[in-house]
């Protein structure tokens, strides 16, 4: 190689770190995503009464919203992937391009580990504002394990061996909510 090469090669890759690497999780445009089904998981499961729904707009941006009810023991609805194998070892975590309406949601994700044979949640939550879009970043190192709302702390996440990724919102405020997600992206 080359005194040139060697240079250039090193520049490269110097750019390339300052810039950071990123992998498009979900733009809501394209079947190449990593993540293209998703599907609404409401409280309905233990008996609330929480009702959410999404639709993908003509502008490629996920719409999550519906209604939050703390009647009959509920108090949260959910957007998740269905079940997906993705290694994003070679990241720090999760950046969103979201627009909220003022409310408090989580980032939830699962990855292999178990408690009594089922998916441990990993979430970390994020405010949202009603002024505009922002883009959030969730490092994977801040996730904290849970099991239907029971902390695991011994728990760990494994970023090599993702299999779901969704939202939630469990704010226990009832009432309307909205979220719209432009992309989400592994960084």
């Amino acid at each position: 190689m080359s005194k040139f090469s060697t240079i250039f090669l090193a520049m490269t890759l110097s750019i390339a770190q300052m810039q950071g690497s990123e992998k498009i999780l979900s733009s809501f445009e394209s079947s190449n995503d990593s993540i293209t089904d998703w599907q609404i998981v409401d409280d309905g499961v233990m008996g609330g009464l929480s009702k959410g729904k999404f639709n993908i707009s003509g502008k490629q941006t996920l719409k999550f919203s519906g209604n939050l009810s703390l009647k009959n023991n509920g108090g949260f609805s959910s957007i998740r992937s269905k079940r997906t194998t993705m290694d994003l070892s070679e990241f720090k975590g999760i950046k969103m391009r979201v627009k909220g309406d003022g409310r408090t949601y989580k980032l939830r994700m699962e990855s292999d580990s178990r408690y009594r044979r089922m998916a441990v949640s990993f979430q970390h939550e994020f405010k949202t504002t009603k002024e505009g879009w922002t883009e959030i970043f969730i490092p994977f190192n801040k996730l904290k394990a849970s099991f239907r709302g029971w902390n695991l702390p011994s728990m760990k996440f494994n970023s090599k061996s993702i299999q779901r990724l969704g939202l939630i919102i469990a704010d226990k405020k009832e009432g309307p909510f909205e979220l719209s997600v432009d992309w989400i992206k592994a960084i």
